[in-house]
Parts: C-alpha cells; structure tokens; sequence
C-alpha cells in the first residue's frame, strides 16, 4: 500500500509537472515569449486591462510554468512550486473568465485536479523526490 500511494503521488506529480513544463517550455523556447505577448494576451487584454498588468501576468504566468514545472518534476521545493502554479491557475481563470465569460475551463480543471491533492495529501507519501531524500538525509544526520 505504502508503494502505491507513493507511485500515485510520484505519477500526480509527474503529469502536472509536465503540462505546465511543456506549456512553458514552449512559450519561450519554441513560440517566443514576445511572440506570445503580442499574439494572444495583448490582443485578448488590451481593452480589459492596463498594458503593463497584461505583460507581468504574460512573463509571470510562462516563467512560473517552465521553473515550477521543472522543480516538480525531481520534487524540490514541491510546496513552493505548487503555490506558484495554483497562482497561474487563479490567474489564468480570472484572466479567461474576464476576457470571455463562458470558456472552456477543461486545461485549468486539468491541471487543477492534479494540483489540489498534492496540496492536501501527506507530504511524506511522496517518497520519489529530492525534497524527501534531502529530508531522510537531514534526519539521518541529526539522529547520529
């Protein structure tokens, strides 16, 4: 039972991570993070918000995907990543939900149903990541 809950929490991880890691990735190695910003926020934002508000969200939102993405993925800093990504997430659903008031929520609800039980379950039941083997280390240190 123990193998599986961490299993289960290692392949919650995983997929998480990728999603926003790939999203990420791809809005600054393969499209351009400014390609990015002139195309889809500045032209969906423009009228709604101030200019400014729209390129921090822009370069906030990417760059919180590709490092959190990528810190879930060997579990370092998990928690800190994970609030980091449920910022994108509050972001991104205000921001889609602003812009057209009926959306399709299907990439955020994705991502959310991962994310949440992460937060919630015990995090010593993710026993695959570097944040449990520095902790085991740590304990092993101080118990000699």
């Amino acid at each position: 039972m123990q193998l599986n809950r961490s299993v289960g929490i290692l392949t919650m991880r995983l997929i998480l991570a990728f999603l926003f890691f790939w999203q990420g990735y791809g809005k600054v190695f393969k499209f351009g993070i400014d390609n990015v910003y002139e195309n889809f926020f500045k032209s969906t934002y423009q009228d709604l918000l101030p200019d400014f508000l729209v390129l921090a969200t822009a370069y906030y939102t990417t760059f919180v995907e590709l490092i959190a993405g990528l810190l879930l993925v060997v579990g370092i800093k998990r928690d800190w990543a994970l609030y980091l990504l449920a910022s994108v997430l509050i972001i991104v659903t205000f921001g889609h939900g602003l812009a057209e008031p009926i959306w399709d929520a299907s990439h955020v609800l994705v991502r959310a149903i991962f994310l949440i039980p992460l937060l919630l379950l015990p995090k010593d039941w993710d026993r695959f990541s570097l944040d449990y083997l520095i902790g085991r280390t740590r304990d092993n240190q101080l118990d000699n």
